[in-house]
């Protein structure tokens, strides 16, 4: 059984160069290795900025006269990373994977009548195990001032305002695509499963199983012929820091990302 995972991040200000760099593919070289460079060719836009990600920002901003107050602790922008697994899009063939974005695209833009006009960006990455859409846009929202006229205002709060803004999300997005003749079964909200155990394959996954085992095996404490109590420390620190980084840390991301893609539900396809 596949599932589409569709991912909402929040982003400050000062999260926007990073972004614009890996999602338009500016950088040289990347700390994630499932990307591959040779493949990149096979990426699209739905919609490219015309300027850096900022830069966009504070155009669109001053056009479209957007009310609301920008603090630097304030998320100004969001970004969906709408993907499924591979098989999936093997199944359906590229046509029907370009269509697949393109509808999810269109959703974007009319879900809660957001508009294209603040859509940033929105990349297709064909360069990595599965596509994926990264789609970046303003959470604005449209309502009337106190003068009872109409205002656009960028509010991130404001529009996931709903305790169940993520639920809503997922439901109308699944209304949506089974309208333009996408087989879709929905999934069953954590709520109702009430999952409490992992399998063997997530297991593994959060524990970081296998890099554990490797970097556990070759790591060895060797003490000098005569042991000294600081050699001893020195020693004992250089291995607990390896552990650290080859396999806390990793550990650590991993279970970031298993958060992240839980924190929205599931909708499940056939």
């Amino acid at each position: 059984m596949s599932y589409a995972i569709i991912r909402n991040t929040k982003y400050k200000r000062e999260n926007l160069k990073g972004i614009f760099r890996h999602n338009e593919r500016r950088n040289q070289n990347y700390s994630n290795k499932n990307i591959d460079k040779e493949k990149s060719y096979l990426n699209y836009a739905l919609k490219s900025p015309k300027y850096s990600y900022e830069k966009e920002f504070d155009r669109i901003r001053k056009e479209y006269d957007l009310k609301g107050q920008i603090k630097t602790v304030s998320n100004i922008a969001c970004e969906y990373i709408i993907t499924f697994d591979k098989q999936f899009f093997d199944e359906i063939g590229k046509e029907e994977t370009k269509r697949y974005f393109k509808t999810a695209y269109q959703f974007v833009t009319e879900y809660k009548d957001l508009g294209e006009q603040y859509i940033l960006s929105a990349q297709v990455h064909n360069d990595e195990e599965t596509p994926h859409l990264h789609l970046i846009f303003l959470p604005v929202v449209h309502k009337k001032d106190k003068k009872g006229n109409d205002i656009d205002k960028l509010a991130c709060s404001e529009f996931w305002k709903e305790r169940d803004s993520y639920r809503r999300f997922q439901n109308a997005f699944y209304d949506y695509m089974v309208s333009h003749n996408f087989k879709l079964e929905r999934g069953l909200p954590k709520e109702e499963t009430n999952r409490q155990h992992l399998d063997l394959k997530e297991f593994k996954q959060i524990t970081n199983f296998e890099n554990t085992k490797e970097t556990l095996k070759n790591i060895k404490l060797e003490l000098p012929e005569v042991p000294n109590i600081k050699d001893f420390k020195r020693l004992s620190f250089n291995r607990d820091e390896k552990i650290l980084e080859e396999i806390i840390k990793p550990k650590d991301e991993v279970i970031e990302k298993l958060y992240q893609a839980f924190v929205s539900d599931f909708i499940k396809f056939e």
